[in-house]
């Protein structure tokens, strides 16, 4: 695979910011559009799809820390739409989210989002109804999916009181079925191993493009040892 379209599409979105499109408040509108959307997503679904048409969403999430449940918040989410192996280079979502805690400075240091880039951004709640918009029905990928799962949970009981109801695939499953010996478990040593090279590391939409090149890599890696469905990719790690 090429990997210049993506360095393109990174260097483009440097330094950008998406203000949301929601508006400033939670209102009952978006509360009834986000009930509705939860009705249409069937988790069990993406287990039968073949991998080939499986449509997924990569994405990452920067936090202030890795608690949510004891204050820590997301601020910012990136994400890549792929259907199978093939990622849809114009399909991306990156936003921050304004958050009134100051961010540690090991996260400063670690993510280079300050303060002031998060003062202006549009309000968690909206910017996660105009991702989960984004995302519709589509399964989630995730590189070591329990961070992001525990936060998606805890913001959607926080915010809109309801069930986080999309499945999120964590990357770790099929890297453990096609490479049983490689103990790796760092983003950036997986993409190290293969050859991809790391761009923007630490931004959300620069490690979901990174995650989503892996996945395409891993999903045909896993074909060819006979999994055609992510229920195949489940039971044999299930065997390991």
């Amino acid at each position: 695979m090429a990997f210049e379209p993506f360095q393109q599409l990174l260097r483009s979105i440097q330094g950008k910011r998406n203000t949301g499109g929601l508006g400033e408040v939670l209102n009952a509108q978006q509360i009834a559009f986000l009930r509705g959307l939860q009705k249409e997503i069937q988790p069990e679904a993406a287990l039968t799809i073949p991998l080939s048409n499986l449509n997924v969403v990569v994405f990452d999430l920067e936090t202030t820390g890795f608690s949510p449940e004891k204050g820590d918040e997301i601020l910012s989410i990136g994400a890549i739409k792929m259907s199978g192996s093939q990622i849809h280079c114009e399909e991306t979502f990156y936003s921050l989210l304004h958050t009134e805690k100051p961010i540690p400075h090991n996260i400063v240091q670690l993510t280079g989002i300050k303060n002031e880039d998060i003062r202006d951004a549009p309000p968690a709640s909206n910017v996660l109804i105009e991702f989960l918009d984004f995302v519709k029905e589509s399964a989630l990928v995730a590189h070591h999916a329990n961070h992001e799962r525990n936060f998606m949970k805890h913001a959607s009981n926080r915010f809109f009181r309801t069930p986080f109801k999309h499945r999120i695939v964590d990357t770790a499953f099929l890297f453990k079925i096609v490479e049983r010996s490689i103990d790796l478990v760092k983003l950036e040593d997986f993409c190290t191993y293969n050859n991809i090279p790391i761009i923007n590391r630490h931004n959300t939409l620069g490690d979901a493009i990174l995650t989503a090149e892996l996945w395409s890599l891993y999903i045909e890696r896993a074909r060819k040892i006979g999994c055609e469905t992510l229920q195949d990719v489940y039971d044999r790690y299930s065997r390991l």
